[in-house]
């Protein structure tokens, strides 16, 4: 009985890493990430063009921000073409 044993506690430690994994990728797929990701990246671009001495840092920021947020969404879209054309 202990090999039963054994390899139900792997089965358990393997549902378990597995479950981590999944709620790893939700998050990373999330559109709340993706909204906290925006949000910090325009306060920092606001915070360093304010440092720098930029005129109106939180207007001059949203030009960076909207290039970030355009780059970051058709990066997805570029995955989905290369996995396209790297199929085996």
């Amino acid at each position: 009985m202990g090999r039963i044993d054994s390899l139900e506690k792997e089965i358990q430690k393997i549902k378990e890493r597995n479950f981590r994994v999944e709620n790893d990728k939700k998050w990373e797929l999330s559109l709340t990430r993706k909204i906290v990701i925006s949000i910090l990246t325009y306060f920092v671009i606001v915070i360093f063009f304010y440092f720098a001495g930029l005129p109106n840092p939180f207007v001059n920021s949203i030009a960076p921000f909207i290039a970030f947020i355009l780059s970051t969404l058709s990066l997805n879209v570029l995955k989905k073409i290369w996995l396209k054309t790297h199929k085996k």
